[in-house]
């Protein structure tokens, strides 16, 4: 099945189109297309041509190091098949969408046009033939074939199921201790740690060990990284909402947040890292939200300097025969965390030989000599990145749209990704399925760096600041990506064809106010175009006519600042949507829309009214809105729609939601109090009724401002979820008891939350028999009607047997939690929330629980003395425990939080 990944018809960023081109040319010889002679004559030939030309570019594309002179006529090549692809799509668009019920009138007016376009698309042929015909002659002239070296270097698509942990990185335990004594001393004065050294060294993991090991001991705390270009309102307001502070409805200037957060902290004991400094004017700016007082705070910044070094050794078991030549490799490493990760992932993609390992050191030192230099890593890099088979390399680069420090969805990419033609269809496989499964595999090479994971799942990603200069790099060699921060860039990019193009607009105003005088003419072609950061317009997007991903990330300060996006409806090609920001970017859209074919995804933040032809959009898949966006009547006709999220709980939408048979993703919510304290029995009935319907569902999410109280147990009793089903997040639906569905039949679930009023001996035990469940949160809640009495909550003696995380909330603090000896064999992390009224909760077995790695309590007082018991009966329990887990506590000041 691998080889099928290099052989299919998707886009790739060495070679561009060329293969999805000769698809389409192939489709225009067919039936469909006979009536147009003069094109078809001009299409076989192209056929002919190109189909030669592509069987030396699949010959290059296995090939690390190009001659010079090849690798121009590559670039040629890639940028004509672009061309040629945008002008055969815009010759099927005109001639190919007829609707038969148009009058006499319209036909013979849509006839005249299709003459007009087709004549136009023919000369326009003729031109391109003249650039194919060319392109085979260099070739031929300058006897490209004796330049391509006969050593091909063949790229293996195997991955490895190497997955890095922080607890595994190279030489962190030496620094970490000397970090943690430096912070830890009795010195009562602000104390500010500097951990210095340049990119990829260690220094986030070793201040992320710091904030790890010590973070318990704060009650205010904040970990934030700062870019290289930073927006100090949006990091100052992260830090703020970190340290638990209101943020403000209004927009608010920086000398307003610094006031807010110095106040707050003044008298309180804090710890703050602030990660990835560039320069000391941001820090001056920074430091000012600080207070120096004397309870015992404590600062970490990290900051590179790129000619300090620091090497870690490594006590880890090696093989004998391996001894000699891992020692060589780390030493090239120089001791860098990334440089060796990166390096281990590139050998756990190879054969297990000491040759193999021989190999890559031989590269090492070709690239990297002796002294292991900046330079240097970014050479173990891009061996990492030449490693890659061409598909990965082709979506690895394809991250460089994405602004540095980002955290990329992993849903928002993959869809990026099959909008761009970057997926391979192949036989028997979910295209985001196969897109997932590349996605993992530029996690487990240590290519992209995991942010955000559920259980099993990466949900979320980074790119570290050397890696992205790297894709950068090579985004430019192949004119993949053109990245616009500057009016340096305008310039240096003007001239090129721009085939994704990427504004960056952390700096306001100064893209913005030249672009559109600048590079419009060569937007054309742009497939790709985002936009990041505080922008007062968007350029005229009627210009980006082959268009396929548009996405709006931005913000502004203004007042009435508005996005036009009426022209989308003119993009035949757009696949890819979405819209994002805050609410003061007024945007607009088109009334129409449903001239977007091949529409996919349509993600928008911030917009109330959406088109209400959207129920048209044949191919439509995902769709994301806001709680409070009206959904056009009729939307039960989007049968190909996999995701839908953010729909109101309980509007006519639910009553055709059971037609949507097609659908996994589901995410519900309500955010009217008053709708949904005490609902009607008639509100409960369509939404059970349309889940029923939902055979294919994989997840379900009920985003809940307050509980609701399921009177007649409706879903608990009248709902079957899907077999497959994974995760049921039921936030704040309140169960009279464990709905009794709940049993080792749904093989597939393993997220779990669930709110219920009462726990059995027997509910326990069918929550016990999930054998995939690996995330639970059971919250016991008081429930209308029934008596409030002590409860104890029993796990038993077996069961649970993959659970790793336990979420429990008491229902009042004289409940009682016990585990016995052979429960939840598998549990690394527990959450326990307390609702504190005058008697501390009891928990008994804790020591039962073999990997307890660590607990987390947050606790609902306004009583110092009550926080302090709670944390002394946890502590007690811990010290009991053989493995000493790690303990953390949180307070919140009132039963509305969390």
């Amino acid at each position: 099945m691998e080889a099928m990944f290099v052989k299919t018809i998707v886009v790739s960023a060495s070679i561009g189109v060329m293969k999805p081109l000769l698809a389409k040319l192939t489709t225009l010889m067919g039936d469909e297309y006979k009536k147009f002679k003069g094109v078809r004559r001009q299409v076989a030939f192209l056929k002919d041509e190109l189909g030669t030309i592509n069987a030396f570019l699949e010959t290059l594309e296995l090939m690390n190091e190009l001659d010079p002179l090849v690798n121009n006529w590559r670039s040629h090549v890639r940028e004509m098949a672009y061309d040629i692809e945008d002008c055969l799509d815009n010759f099927m668009h005109h001639v190919g969408d007829t609707n038969p019920n148009e009058g006499f009138i319209n036909k013979t007016v849509r006839r005249l046009k299709t003459v007009r376009q087709r004549h136009r698309i023919a000369h326009q042929i003729d031109k391109l033939k003249t650039r194919v015909l060319e392109a085979s002659k260099r070739h031929k002239r300058y006897n490209l074939d004796s330049r391509v070296s006969t050593g091909l270097v063949a790229v293996d698509s195997q991955v490895a199921s190497l997955y890095p942990k922080a607890g595994n990185l190279v030489g962190i335990d030496g620094p970490r201790k000397e970090l943690v004594n430096l912070l830890t001393d009795a010195q009562q004065k602000l104390k500010v740690v500097s951990i210095v050294g340049f990119g990829g060294l260690g220094k986030t993991t070793l201040a992320k060990e710091g904030y790890c090991n010590i973070g318990e001991k704060f009650r205010c705390k904040a970990f934030s990284s700062v870019s290289q270009r930073p927006d100090m309102t949006k990091f100052l307001s992260g830090i703020q909402s970190k340290l638990g502070l209101p943020g403000s409805s209004s927009v608010c200037e920086v000398e307003d947040i610094i006031t807010s957060i110095r106040e707050y902290l003044e008298h309180r004991r804090y710890f703050i890292v602030v990660d990835d400094l560039w320069d000391v004017q941001t820090w001056n700016t920074i430091s000012r939200a600080f207070p120096e007082n004397e309870n015992g705070s404590r600062i970490i910044v990290t900051t590179r300097v790129e000619d300090v070094a620091r090497i870690y050794g490594c006590e880890d078991n090696c093989p004998v025969q391996f001894e000699k030549v891992s020692a060589e490799i780390l030493k090239k490493c120089g001791g860098l965390p990334l440089a060796i990760i990166t390096i281990a992932s590139l050998l756990a993609n190879q054969p297990a030989t000491l040759k193999e390992w021989e190999k890559t050191l031989h590269s090492l030192a070709m690239h990297i000599g002796t002294h292991p230099t900046l330079e240097g890593m970014r050479k173990i890099l891009d061996l990492s990145y030449k490693n890659l088979p061409p598909h990965l390399r082709t979506c690895l680069l394809y991250l460089g749209i994405y602004p540095e420090d980002y955290e990329i969805k992993r849903d928002d990419l993959i869809r990026q990704w099959l909008a761009e033609g970057f997926i391979c269809n192949l036989h028997g496989h979910e295209l985001d399925d196969v897109a997932k499964s590349y996605f993992n595999e530029l996690i487990n090479r240590s290519l992209i760096q995991p942010e955000c994971t559920d259980y099993g799942e990466v949900l979320s990603c980074r790119v570290h600041d050397m890696m992205l200069d790297l894709i950068l790099h090579r985004c430019n060699e192949d004119n993949f990506i053109t990245v616009l921060c500057n009016s340096e860039d305008i310039t240096r990019h003007q001239e090129n064809k721009a085939r994704r193009l990427y504004l960056n607009c952390s700096n306001a105003g100064v893209v913005d106010v030249r672009v559109s005088d600048t590079i419009l003419s060569s937007m054309s072609q742009v497939r790709s175009f985002a936009v990041y950061g505080e922008s007062n317009h968007v350029p005229p997007l009627v210009l980006f006519i082959y268009l396929r991903v548009l996405i709006l990330d931005i913000f502004s300060y203004e007042v009435e600042c508005k996005a036009d996006l009426t022209a989308i409806s003119q993009l035949f090609q757009l696949r890819y949507l979405k819209i994002a920001g805050n609410y003061i970017v007024d945007v607009v859209l088109p009334t129409k829309i449903q001239g977007l074919r091949h529409l996919e995804t349509l993600d928008m933040y911030g917009v109330q009214v959406i088109p209400s032809d959207i129920i048209y959009l044949p191919r439509l898949s995902h769709l994301i809105v806001d709680a409070d966006t009206r959904l056009p009547d009729g939307i039960g006709s989007l049968k190909s729609l996999r995701t839908l999220e953010r729909i109101y709980l309980f509007s006519t939408t639910i009553n055709v939601l059971g037609e949507l048979t097609n659908l996994r993703d589901l995410t519900l919510c309500c955010t009217d109090y008053d709708d949904i304290t005490d609902p009607e029995t008639a509100k409960i009935k369509p939404l059970v009724s349309s889940l029923g319907k939902l055979s294919m569902l994989r997840s379900l999410t009920l985003d809940i401002k307050c509980e609701i109280h399921d009177n007649d147990d409706q879903l608990g009793s009248l709902w079957d979820p899907p077999l497959k089903i994974e995760r049921l997040q039921l936030s704040q639906w309140l169960f009279p008891r464990v709905p009794k569905w709940i049993g080792g039949h749904l093989s597939s679930l393993c997220s779990l939350t669930l709110y219920v009023a009462e726990v059995s001996r027997d509910s326990i035990q069918a929550l016990s028999e999930l054998p995939s469940l690996l995330f639970l949160r059971l919250a016991i809640r008081k429930y209308r009607g029934l008596p409030l009495e002590p409860l104890t909550v029993d796990f038993g003696s077996a069961g649970f047997a993959s659970l790793e995380h336990l979420d429990f909330c008491w229902r009042m603090s004289s409940d009682a939690l016990r585990f016995q000896a052979g429960v939840m064999r598998r549990l690394q992390r527990l959450t326990l929330r307390v609702r504190y009224k005058r008697v501390s909760p009891t928990w008994v077995g804790m020591e039962h629980l073999p990997n307890l790695r660590s607990i987390h309590a947050l606790v609902w007082t306004y009583d110092d003395s009550a926080l302090r018991d709670i944390e002394r009966h946890l502590r007690n329990a811990m010290q009991a425990h053989p493995n000493r887990p790690s303990f953390t506590m949180d307070r919140y000041p009132n039963e509305r939080s969390g």
